[in-house]
């Protein structure tokens, strides 16, 4: 009885500690989720203000601008995006395993690789208004956007950079001083918008040249915080020679990153392309900006635990600590769930009045309106898929990610889109219920990939990836190296402990 007694205690003990440790990294997720969901929509605003500024100007510069807006996104931020989204993972298993110096070779050298890829990109800018023309699209509206983003070149050199700056900050767990430098972007970017678009009369050009400004603030804001900053005094040690080596392994992860953001990204823009080309395009254009635009709103927040997700799994990975990578990604599909349900039950309850917060139309309030419940489905299971893709980003898995991006919405979600829209004449409802069926597709086929993974394997991946030092030792960080101790010489050493550490793990685990 005593025997059976001492049993149940510790039963109860260990229900206790999981029960703590479950409440322990919902607080971690929580305040890592929050500060990002914010700083993402805040970043949404800035261009959503020059937006609203060009549309005082007269519909064609709004038409230009919005057209311009869309195509940068498709040809340059999407793809720098990715590419820098490959710094979730290396800074992230860096930082867990405790390798502080390689966070700043990290950023050096994604910083290198996203100037060098906005070169050709900024060449494609400048050719824009010709492009637009030869896909058949008006030439007054072409050469408007061909100006606009042109303007927004240097724009794009600097949102790199920026990005390469956030990626860095945000693995160490720094994610409310990200949050508030583009709190204060936003207040200044509305100030430069009335000066360049207002004062000095630049027109729409001003709004371009404003989203320049408003990014060379929030980049200094947060270059000047990693200089000065204790909190990366360990993880920035200056400028490294090393940044020029092992640039072509840091694009056999920035590539499938920046194909498994892209894919995504895309399709949705594919669509928007395809509700012009149904009858009474007018009507289905201006509902799907209003679905697109609330979609893309309620997304943040999904984003924000999306890159908690993968702060955790890649800080657990990269410390050796798979129970914690697996528990971290139990917590936050939990959130998701939660979240999705949430954001879900308050479309489908304010469905009318979302549609008057765009216009007075009532035939538009009251399509929209109809559209609502299958958005609010489309937006559970997003954020279900977007918490997984923080996981898979977090483990390093961007390639099995592309090809399920690829297969989701290119290969299902796209195709059934344009049947229901065009075969079953079910107009801009077909195309959300094409959306639906793709991220149904993208979130199980990433459901499946997370509940068979091998946590012990992901752990020494994230062992060989952090600890593997193939490159020769720069004189200008040897010094960090070798006094903290986290430098090459040690390799071999920490190595041995992260092995002994996951060989205990397992045996823990058989037990």
């Amino acid at each position: 009885m005593e025997n059976q007694h001492h049993a149940a205690v510790a039963r109860g003990g260990e229900e206790s500690i999981s029960s703590s440790s479950v409440w322990i990294e919902t607080k971690k997720q929580l305040r890592l989720a929050a500060p990002l969901a914010a700083g993402f929509l805040l970043q949404k605003v800035i261009q959503t203000i020059s937006i609203m500024f060009v549309g005082r100007l007269g519909e064609l510069p709004l038409a230009g601008a919005s057209l311009a807006t869309s195509f940068a996104s498709v040809t340059g931020f999407s793809l720098l995006t990715g590419m820098a989204s490959s710094l979730d993972t290396l800074c992230g298993q860096a930082f867990g395993a405790g390798q502080h110096h390689l966070l700043g070779i990290y950023k050096q050298r994604a910083m290198l690789v996203l100037a060098a890829v906005s070169v050709p990109v900024s060449l494609v800018w400048a050719y824009t208004g010709d492009i637009l023309v030869w896909f058949r699209q008006d030439r007054e509206i072409a050469a408007g956007a061909g100006s606009y983003i042109r303007c927004m070149v240097p724009a794009l050199f600097l949102f790199g950079q920026l990005q390469c700056h956030v990626r860095f900050l945000q693995p160490q767990n720094v994610v409310v001083p990200v949050m508030l430098s583009s709190g204060a972007t936003v207040a200044v970017h509305v100030a430069v918008c009335w000066l360049l678009v207002r004062r000095l009369g630049l027109g729409a050009d001003g709004a371009a040249l404003a989203n320049a400004v408003s990014n060379l603030v929030n980049l200094s804001a947060l270059a000047l915080y990693i200089r000065l900053s204790p909190s990366c005094k360990a993880t920035w040690l200056g400028f490294s020679r090393q940044a020029f080596h092992g640039i072509l392994g840091f694009l056999k992860l920035a590539m499938p990153s920046a194909a498994m953001v892209c894919m995504e990204w895309w399709s949705f823009e594919f669509l928007v392309l395809l509700s012009g080309l149904l009858p009474n395009p007018k009507l289905e254009t201006a509902v799907m900006s209003i679905c697109f635009n609330t979609y893309v709103f309620a997304f943040m927040f999904p984003m924000g635990l999306g890159a908690a997700a993968s702060i955790r799994v890649s800080n657990e990975l990269g410390a050796g600590r798979p129970p914690a990578a697996r528990l971290a990604t139990r917590v936050v599909m939990l959130l998701a769930f939660s979240l999705g349900v949430s954001e879900g039950l308050v479309m489908v309850l304010a469905r009318t009045l979302l549609g008057y917060a765009y216009t007075n139309d009532k035939e538009v309030v009251l399509y929209t309106a109809r559209l609502m419940p299958i958005l609010a489905a489309c937006t559970l299971l997003d954020c279900l898929q977007c918490v997984l893709s923080g996981v898979v980003r977090g483990c390093g898995r961007q390639k099995i990610g592309a090809f399920i991006n690829l297969a989701a919405f290119y290969i299902v979600g796209i195709p059934v889109a344009a049947i229901f829209a065009f075969v079953c004449h079910l107009g801009g409802m077909g195309l959300w219920f094409g959306i639906l069926i793709g991220v149904a597709v993208q979130m199980v086929l990433l459901l499946c990939i997370t509940l068979y993974t091998n946590w012990n394997k992901e752990v020494l991946k994230a062992n060989d990836r952090v600890f593997s030092c193939p490159l020769p030792v720069d004189d200008t960080i040897t010094s960090g190296c070798s006094e903290q101790g986290n430098g090459c010489n040690f390799v071999g050493n920490k190595q041995d402990d992260a092995n002994g550490a996951i060989e205990r793990t397992n045996g823990l685990n058989k037990g």
